[in-house]
Protein backbone atom coordinates (compact mmCIF):
# COMPACT_ATOMS: atom_id res chain seq x y z
CA UNK A 1 0.00 0.00 0.00
CA UNK A 2 1.03 3.54 -0.95
CA UNK A 3 2.26 5.59 1.54
CA UNK A 4 3.62 9.23 2.11
CA UNK A 5 5.88 7.93 5.09
CA UNK A 6 8.65 7.63 2.98
CA UNK A 7 8.21 10.66 1.23
CA UNK A 8 7.18 13.40 4.00
CA UNK A 9 9.33 13.96 7.25
CA UNK A 10 6.03 15.08 9.25
CA UNK A 11 8.38 15.98 12.32
CA UNK A 12 10.04 18.28 10.30
CA UNK A 13 7.50 19.89 8.29
CA UNK A 14 6.00 21.09 11.76
CA UNK A 15 9.63 22.26 12.52
CA UNK A 16 9.90 24.24 9.87
CA UNK A 17 5.87 25.69 10.57
CA UNK A 18 6.96 26.17 13.97
CA UNK A 19 10.44 28.20 13.12
CA UNK A 20 8.35 30.24 10.90
CA UNK A 21 5.88 30.84 13.01
CA UNK A 22 7.84 32.18 15.95
CA UNK A 23 10.58 34.03 13.66
CA UNK A 24 6.90 36.24 12.51
CA UNK A 25 6.41 36.60 15.72
CA UNK A 26 9.71 37.87 16.70
CA UNK A 27 9.55 40.14 13.62
CA UNK A 28 6.10 41.09 13.27
CA UNK A 29 5.25 42.01 17.11
CA UNK A 30 9.08 43.11 17.40
CA UNK A 31 8.72 46.58 15.62
CA UNK A 32 5.57 47.04 17.86
CA UNK A 33 7.06 46.23 21.42
CA UNK A 34 9.99 48.36 20.53
CA UNK A 35 7.49 50.96 20.00
CA UNK A 36 6.52 50.59 23.44
CA UNK A 37 9.93 50.46 24.77
CA UNK A 38 10.55 53.47 22.91
CA UNK A 39 7.62 55.43 24.33
CA UNK A 40 8.19 57.45 27.25
CA UNK A 41 11.44 59.07 25.93
CA UNK A 42 9.95 60.36 23.00
CA UNK A 43 9.58 64.44 23.36
CA UNK A 44 5.89 64.81 22.84
CA UNK A 45 2.54 63.60 23.65
CA UNK A 46 1.83 64.67 19.99
CA UNK A 47 4.69 62.22 19.02
CA UNK A 48 3.56 60.00 21.19
CA UNK A 49 0.18 60.00 19.70
CA UNK A 50 2.04 59.45 16.28
CA UNK A 51 3.99 56.07 17.71
CA UNK A 52 0.71 54.38 19.17
CA UNK A 53 -1.42 55.11 16.21
CA UNK A 54 1.50 53.99 13.97
CA UNK A 55 1.11 50.18 14.92
CA UNK A 56 -2.74 50.47 16.35
CA UNK A 57 -3.97 48.89 13.28
CA UNK A 58 -1.36 45.76 13.72
CA UNK A 59 -0.31 44.69 17.09
CA UNK A 60 -3.46 42.38 17.51
CA UNK A 61 -2.79 40.49 14.58
CA UNK A 62 0.98 40.51 14.86
CA UNK A 63 0.13 38.20 18.14
CA UNK A 64 -1.46 35.48 16.05
CA UNK A 65 1.65 34.43 15.14
CA UNK A 66 3.25 33.35 19.22
CA UNK A 67 -0.34 31.13 19.01
CA UNK A 68 0.43 29.58 15.88
CA UNK A 69 4.15 28.72 17.34
CA UNK A 70 2.76 27.68 20.60
CA UNK A 71 -0.46 25.50 19.85
CA UNK A 72 1.96 23.59 17.25
CA UNK A 73 4.47 22.85 20.10
CA UNK A 74 1.85 21.75 22.10
CA UNK A 75 -0.01 20.00 18.77
CA UNK A 76 3.15 18.24 17.25
CA UNK A 77 5.45 17.59 19.52
CA UNK A 78 3.69 17.37 22.97
CA UNK A 79 6.76 15.18 25.28
CA UNK A 80 9.00 18.52 24.20
CA UNK A 81 6.60 21.36 25.13
CA UNK A 82 5.82 18.83 28.25
CA UNK A 83 9.24 19.13 28.82
CA UNK A 84 9.84 22.83 28.31
CA UNK A 85 6.66 24.65 29.57
CA UNK A 86 7.44 23.28 33.71
CA UNK A 87 11.16 24.77 32.93
CA UNK A 88 10.01 27.88 31.33
CA UNK A 89 6.70 28.56 33.35
CA UNK A 90 7.41 31.96 35.50
CA UNK A 91 9.09 34.05 31.91
CA UNK A 92 6.22 32.73 29.94
CA UNK A 93 3.79 33.89 32.44
CA UNK A 94 5.41 37.25 32.98
CA UNK A 95 5.85 38.11 28.88
CA UNK A 96 2.17 36.65 28.86
CA UNK A 97 1.09 39.18 31.67
CA UNK A 98 3.49 42.10 29.85
CA UNK A 99 1.62 41.69 26.82
CA UNK A 100 -2.45 42.06 28.69
CA UNK A 101 -0.94 45.19 29.88
CA UNK A 102 -0.01 46.56 26.48
CA UNK A 103 -3.64 45.23 25.23
CA UNK A 104 -5.49 46.98 27.80
CA UNK A 105 -2.96 49.93 27.43
CA UNK A 106 -4.00 50.46 23.59
CA UNK A 107 -7.42 50.47 24.35
CA UNK A 108 -8.07 52.54 27.39
CA UNK A 109 -5.30 55.50 25.87
CA UNK A 110 -7.27 56.38 23.77
CA UNK A 111 -10.13 57.36 25.78
CA UNK A 112 -8.37 58.36 28.23
CA UNK A 113 -7.08 61.93 29.32
CA UNK A 114 -4.32 64.17 31.94
CA UNK A 115 -3.02 61.52 34.78
CA UNK A 116 -5.03 58.85 33.71
CA UNK A 117 -3.50 59.11 30.24
CA UNK A 118 -0.07 59.24 31.83
CA UNK A 119 -1.06 55.81 33.65
CA UNK A 120 -1.78 53.88 30.29
CA UNK A 121 1.05 55.16 28.97
CA UNK A 122 3.51 53.87 31.56
CA UNK A 123 1.16 50.55 31.41
CA UNK A 124 1.93 50.32 27.33
CA UNK A 125 6.04 51.09 28.63
CA UNK A 126 6.45 48.64 31.08
CA UNK A 127 4.07 45.73 29.38
CA UNK A 128 6.40 46.06 26.27
CA UNK A 129 9.32 46.43 28.19
CA UNK A 130 8.59 43.06 30.16
CA UNK A 131 7.34 41.36 26.77
CA UNK A 132 10.35 41.78 25.07
CA UNK A 133 12.52 41.26 28.42
CA UNK A 134 11.51 37.85 28.96
CA UNK A 135 11.44 36.83 25.68
CA UNK A 136 15.46 37.20 25.77
CA UNK A 137 15.15 35.24 28.98
CA UNK A 138 13.26 32.46 27.53
CA UNK A 139 15.94 32.12 24.63
CA UNK A 140 19.04 32.65 26.75
CA UNK A 141 17.59 30.02 28.72
CA UNK A 142 17.09 27.40 25.75
CA UNK A 143 20.38 28.35 24.33
CA UNK A 144 22.30 26.95 27.69
CA UNK A 145 19.72 23.91 27.76
CA UNK A 146 17.00 22.50 29.78
CA UNK A 147 17.76 19.34 32.39
CA UNK A 148 15.98 16.47 31.38
CA UNK A 149 15.80 13.05 33.30
CA UNK A 150 14.01 10.11 31.49
CA UNK A 151 10.77 12.00 29.52
CA UNK A 152 10.11 14.63 32.30
CA UNK A 153 12.17 18.09 33.29
CA UNK A 154 14.05 17.76 36.12
CA UNK A 155 15.20 21.50 37.01
CA UNK A 156 13.60 23.82 39.36
CA UNK A 157 11.50 26.69 38.74
CA UNK A 158 14.13 29.38 38.64
CA UNK A 159 17.23 27.58 36.59
CA UNK A 160 16.03 30.26 33.77
CA UNK A 161 17.11 32.93 35.83
CA UNK A 162 20.95 33.52 36.10
CA UNK A 163 23.15 36.43 34.24
CA UNK A 164 23.25 34.76 30.65
CA UNK A 165 19.91 34.67 30.12
CA UNK A 166 19.42 38.49 31.74
CA UNK A 167 21.69 39.71 29.15
CA UNK A 168 20.10 37.79 26.38
CA UNK A 169 16.95 39.62 27.72
CA UNK A 170 18.40 43.07 27.77
CA UNK A 171 19.70 42.05 24.25
CA UNK A 172 16.46 41.44 22.78
CA UNK A 173 15.28 44.60 24.78
CA UNK A 174 17.52 46.56 22.16
CA UNK A 175 16.80 44.59 19.26
CA UNK A 176 12.98 45.48 19.24
CA UNK A 177 14.19 48.97 20.00
CA UNK A 178 15.91 48.71 16.60
CA UNK A 179 12.96 47.18 14.83
CA UNK A 180 10.50 50.02 16.35
CA UNK A 181 12.53 53.18 15.70
CA UNK A 182 13.40 52.05 12.27
CA UNK A 183 9.33 51.20 12.19
CA UNK A 184 8.76 54.56 13.27
CA UNK A 185 11.38 56.47 10.71
CA UNK A 186 9.03 55.01 7.86
CA UNK A 187 5.61 55.92 9.27
CA UNK A 188 6.21 58.98 10.98
CA UNK A 189 7.79 62.55 9.71
CA UNK A 190 9.10 65.73 11.35
CA UNK A 191 10.20 65.92 14.83
CA UNK A 192 8.74 62.32 15.40
CA UNK A 193 11.08 60.91 12.82
CA UNK A 194 14.33 62.59 13.75
CA UNK A 195 14.09 61.85 17.36
CA UNK A 196 13.15 58.09 15.96
CA UNK A 197 16.43 58.21 13.61
CA UNK A 198 18.83 59.22 16.83
CA UNK A 199 17.38 56.45 18.77
CA UNK A 200 17.58 53.33 16.36
CA UNK A 201 21.20 54.90 15.64
CA UNK A 202 21.63 54.55 19.86
CA UNK A 203 20.20 51.12 19.60
CA UNK A 204 22.87 49.77 16.53
CA UNK A 205 25.35 50.23 18.96
CA UNK A 206 23.74 48.16 21.64
CA UNK A 207 22.45 45.57 18.78
CA UNK A 208 26.32 45.34 17.71
CA UNK A 209 27.65 44.76 21.50
CA UNK A 210 25.54 42.11 22.83
CA UNK A 211 25.62 40.01 18.69
CA UNK A 212 29.59 40.02 19.82
CA UNK A 213 29.70 39.13 23.27
CA UNK A 214 26.97 36.30 22.41
CA UNK A 215 29.17 35.02 19.26
CA UNK A 216 32.61 35.02 21.69
CA UNK A 217 30.94 33.56 25.23
CA UNK A 218 28.85 30.91 23.15
CA UNK A 219 32.14 28.52 21.76
CA UNK A 220 33.62 29.46 25.50
CA UNK A 221 30.42 28.26 27.57
CA UNK A 222 30.35 24.66 25.25
CA UNK A 223 32.95 22.69 23.97
CA UNK A 224 30.51 21.04 21.15
CA UNK A 225 29.82 24.47 20.11
CA UNK A 226 33.37 25.61 19.85
CA UNK A 227 34.18 22.60 17.79
CA UNK A 228 31.16 22.93 15.80
CA UNK A 229 31.78 26.60 14.80
CA UNK A 230 35.71 26.41 14.22
CA UNK A 231 35.84 22.79 12.25
CA UNK A 232 36.28 22.58 8.78
CA UNK A 233 34.29 23.27 6.62
CA UNK A 234 31.73 24.35 9.41
CA UNK A 235 33.64 27.28 9.41
CA UNK A 236 33.09 28.58 5.91
CA UNK A 237 29.71 27.98 6.16
CA UNK A 238 28.81 30.20 9.46
CA UNK A 239 31.06 32.45 8.52
CA UNK A 240 28.90 33.99 6.37
CA UNK A 241 25.90 35.02 9.21
CA UNK A 242 28.08 36.85 11.28
CA UNK A 243 29.89 39.12 8.78
CA UNK A 244 26.42 39.90 6.96
CA UNK A 245 25.03 41.11 10.23
CA UNK A 246 27.92 43.51 10.66
CA UNK A 247 27.82 44.99 6.92
CA UNK A 248 23.58 45.32 7.61
CA UNK A 249 24.32 47.09 10.84
CA UNK A 250 26.74 49.35 9.43
CA UNK A 251 24.92 49.92 6.43
CA UNK A 252 21.62 50.71 8.80
CA UNK A 253 23.40 53.38 10.94
CA UNK A 254 24.54 55.21 7.48
CA UNK A 255 21.25 54.80 5.60
CA UNK A 256 19.69 56.85 9.22
CA UNK A 257 21.93 59.52 8.65
CA UNK A 258 21.68 59.98 4.55
CA UNK A 259 18.05 60.31 5.44
CA UNK A 260 16.61 56.61 4.07
CA UNK A 261 13.35 55.67 5.80
CA UNK A 262 12.72 52.08 4.40
CA UNK A 263 15.93 50.09 4.03
CA UNK A 264 16.98 50.52 7.77
CA UNK A 265 13.57 48.94 7.89
CA UNK A 266 14.36 45.74 5.74
CA UNK A 267 17.92 45.93 7.11
CA UNK A 268 16.77 45.00 10.99
CA UNK A 269 14.67 42.84 9.70
CA UNK A 270 18.26 40.68 7.98
CA UNK A 271 19.78 41.22 11.35
CA UNK A 272 17.48 38.90 13.35
CA UNK A 273 16.86 36.97 10.33
CA UNK A 274 20.70 36.49 10.75
CA UNK A 275 20.91 35.47 14.11
CA UNK A 276 17.59 33.38 14.32
CA UNK A 277 19.56 31.46 11.80
CA UNK A 278 22.38 31.17 13.81
CA UNK A 279 20.21 29.54 16.45
CA UNK A 280 20.33 26.09 15.71
CA UNK A 281 24.29 25.83 15.49
CA UNK A 282 24.08 27.22 19.29
CA UNK A 283 21.70 25.47 20.90
CA UNK A 284 21.00 21.91 18.63
CA UNK A 285 22.93 19.03 20.54
CA UNK A 286 22.48 20.86 24.12
CA UNK A 287 18.22 20.93 23.98
CA UNK A 288 18.85 17.08 23.51
CA UNK A 289 20.70 15.54 26.16
CA UNK A 290 22.32 12.31 25.24
CA UNK A 291 20.86 10.86 28.90
CA UNK A 292 17.18 11.74 27.00
CA UNK A 293 16.20 8.47 25.30
CA UNK A 294 15.31 8.14 21.97
CA UNK A 295 14.69 6.07 19.44
CA UNK A 296 15.63 8.22 16.98
CA UNK A 297 18.38 9.33 18.18
CA UNK A 298 21.36 8.68 15.87
CA UNK A 299 25.48 9.51 16.89
CA UNK A 300 26.57 13.77 15.84
CA UNK A 301 29.20 13.28 13.46
CA UNK A 302 27.08 14.23 9.91
CA UNK A 303 23.51 15.68 10.42
CA UNK A 304 23.53 20.14 9.91
CA UNK A 305 22.34 22.36 12.34
CA UNK A 306 18.73 22.10 11.75
CA UNK A 307 18.35 18.86 11.68
CA UNK A 308 20.07 19.10 15.51
CA UNK A 309 17.17 21.37 16.00
CA UNK A 310 14.67 19.33 15.03
CA UNK A 311 15.92 16.49 16.44
CA UNK A 312 15.50 18.23 19.96
CA UNK A 313 11.55 18.88 19.37
CA UNK A 314 11.58 15.15 18.24
CA UNK A 315 12.88 12.91 20.75
CA UNK A 316 10.74 10.38 22.13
Amino acid sequence: MFSFESLVDLPLIWFGIIATAIFLYILLDGFDLGVGILFPFAPTDRCRDRMMNSVAPFWDGNETWLVLGGGGLFAAFPLAFAVIMPALYIPMIIMLLGLIFRGVAFEFRFKASGKVRRIWDYAFHFGSLMAAFMQGVIIGAIVQGIKVEGRSYAGGAFDWLDAYSIMTGVAVVFGYALLGGTWLVIKTDGETQAWARKSASYAIGFVALFLAIVSISMPIMNAEIRTLWFSMPNFFFLLPLPAASLIMLITIWRDLHAGREVRPFLLSFGVFLAGYLALPSACGRISCPSRLPSARRQPHPSPSPCCWSARSLCCR
